[in-house]
């Protein structure tokens, strides 16, 4: 969607809704996010009782281009200027720590916030339209707690349905990226160095050759942030990864089992097996590519009745790490899956 196409009306009556106190979703350039005023208790409270969130998860806060860190954040260091002026407007997310005029409401009761400015344009006028251009929207993505995020207005209207828990939802198209924003920790930088809280688009190498210093794994003392449970972006039915020739194989015999399989895949599969199939989907081979369209596949793939969905598990390599966090997740809990269809005796259909 390009700046001549935004519906301006539709942009200031959602502006004026976040205002009011409603919850508003929009699109960003990663997902769909479920956004409200992020420095009215109230407001995020509504967020965390619509997606059924736990309340010490905290939610990401959401800037125009021009909003004043020092407003959100107390002690940034220089590298938080640095990453911002390299990747802003963008799907990074900084953990700084929180300035004491910000609620708590929106850190998990914790002393940092997550802060972004999300590139997509629909974003950008709303938060430019809210407030002045000085507040922050906190929006983590607008599904169910623990479920599929979306990457198209409709995938929010399926999740939350014409109940009015949700007063507007911006269509600004398909999400570009598909996945959720980086996420990297600054909050402790003097003691632990910068800290890779969750993968995405942007690579740990492209932060360390920014700020000359590569983020590290999350250890046990690193702030909670947004999407980081173990199970996270699942759909109903359960979803297994496997790669190579162990995955034909296991198609295979899950055909001649009768199971209902869904698969997700991006190598070209013989036609004879792409037959047995109760549905499939081919993905893009590229890293920005398979990403850009996973959830909307995870999603559709969820509404076949399938007793699994096989997902051919990408390479390993850095450039995957963010597609293959989010596909860990979403099979997380499934382990077995596949032994358990196979042993039993009458075709399963998993409940949703």
């Amino acid at each position: 969607m390009e700046h001549q196409d935004l519906d301006q009306a539709a942009i200031e009556a959602a502006a004026r809704a976040l205002e009011a106190g409603a919850l508003v979703a929009f699109p960003t350039e990663t997902v769909y996010g479920l956004g409200a005023d992020a420095e009215n208790p109230a407001a995020v409270a509504a967020i965390y009782a619509a997606k059924g969130r736990p309340q010490d998860h905290p939610v990401i806060v959401h800037l125009a281009p021009d909003a004043p860190l020092d407003y959100w954040a107390s002690d940034i260091p220089a590298e938080a200027h640095a990453l911002a002026e390299a990747f802003w407007p963008g799907p990074l997310t900084m953990i700084l720590k929180r300035a004491p005029n910000i609620p708590d409401a929106v850190s998990g009761g914790q002393d940092t916030v997550g802060l972004r400015c999300p590139s997509h344009p629909v974003a950008i006028a709303l938060l430019r339209a809210f407030k002045g251009g000085r507040g922050g929207v906190a929006a983590p993505s607008a599904n169910k707690f623990g479920a599929v995020s979306p990457t198209l207005a409709q995938h929010v209207r399926d999740e939350f349905g014409p109940d009015g828990t949700v007063a507007m939802v911006l269509d600004g198209g398909a999400s570009q990226v598909g996945i959720e924003s980086t996420i990297v920790d600054l909050s402790r930088l003097a003691t632990h160095g910068p800290v890779l809280l969750r993968p995405g688009h942007i690579s740990a190498e492209a932060i360390a050759a920014v700020i000359d210093q590569a983020p590290a794994a999350p250890d046990a003392a690193a702030p909670r942030a947004s999407g980081t449970l173990e199970s996270h972006y699942a759909p109903h039915t359960p979803v297994a990864m496997q790669d190579g020739a162990r995955l034909r194989h296991t198609l295979h015999e899950l055909a001649a089992a009768g199971r209902k399989v869904a698969l997700i895949h991006y190598s070209e599969m013989p036609p004879n097996q792409m037959q047995q199939m109760h549905a499939a989907l081919r993905l893009p081979a590229t890293p920005d590519g398979f990403a850009h369209a996973l959830y909307a596949a995870l999603r559709a793939m969820d509404n076949h009745g399938a007793d699994v969905i096989l997902v051919e598990a990408p390479p390993q390599d850095g450039a995957w790490l963010g597609v293959n966090d989010r596909l860990r997740r979403a099979a997380h809990g499934s382990t077995g899956i596949v032994h358990g269809l196979l042993n039993q005796s009458t075709p399963h259909s998993p409940a949703v």
